[in-house]
């Protein structure tokens, strides 16, 4: 569905960033990276307007990206690649998004209320202060994602990983969390409050991360691991 080229610096395995041509399509052919495009306050200022500008935004590369202080409300996002990116008070509400890959961005102050994402990775992101509720995150890989103080309450989590998570003063309430993998994560002071933990997979008693105790979140759809 989409092509992630590499930086055209030989030595370089940096993905490379999106470029435009004169009619702001995003061009085929290999870039650079943040790091080595020779006019980095130009590249990300086109690949801010090209979101601006577009309602489905498909294939783009803002690998590394620093976004700050932006409405991606009702967006569609197909195919992009915003990995290593940082997201700082970003607004997603109502925004779809499909087989995307953030992997080790950092979320700050983000709000996802009512999003819709399937097929997408998040694999090692920070999550800080963020907001999921009333959302669906279908068959996401959240492994090794660290969330401190957010909320992912009434949303549907069907199938999706947080294998060796790290959660912290997070709340999952009344969410889906059917085929859900909570495997090797490490849970502080979470809440799963009215959610289907029985049809979710956690870890057996000889397993756990974190205080060693064994929880009872796999014996009982009302369980909180927290107060």
């Amino acid at each position: 569905m989409f092509t992630i080229n590499k930086c055209l610096v030989s030595n370089c395995s940096e993905d490379a960033l999106s470029s435009f041509d004169e009619f702001g399509n995003i061009k085929t052919e290999r870039g650079y990276c943040i790091d080595h495009t020779p006019d980095p306050g130009r590249s990300q200022t086109e690949i801010y307007n090209y979101i601006k500008n577009h309602e489905k935004i498909i294939g783009l590369n803002a690998c590394g990206i620093i976004f700050k202080d932006i409405d991606f409300s009702n967006k569609k996002f197909f195919g992009c690649n915003f990995s290593h990116c940082t997201f700082q008070n970003i607004k997603w509400e109502h925004s779809l998004v499909r087989i995307s890959i953030f992997d080790f961005a950092f979320f700050n102050d983000c709000n996802f209320i009512q999003s819709n994402t399937i097929f997408t990775s998040f694999a090692c992101c920070t999550f800080s202060s963020t907001i999921f509720n009333s959302s669906d995150m279908k068959q996401c890989n959240l492994n090794g994602t660290k969330a401190y103080q957010c909320s992912f309450d009434n949303s549907d989590f069907f199938s999706s990983r947080f294998i060796k998570a790290t959660l912290v003063n997070t709340s999952f309430r009344n969410c889906n969390l059917k085929k859900t993998i909570f495997n090797k994560s490490d849970r502080q002071n979470v809440s799963f409050k009215m959610s289907n933990t029985r049809e979710a997979i956690f870890d057996t008693p000889d397993n756990i991360i974190g205080s060693g105790e064994i929880d009872s979140l796999q014996f009982g759809n009302a369980i909180v691991d927290g107060d």
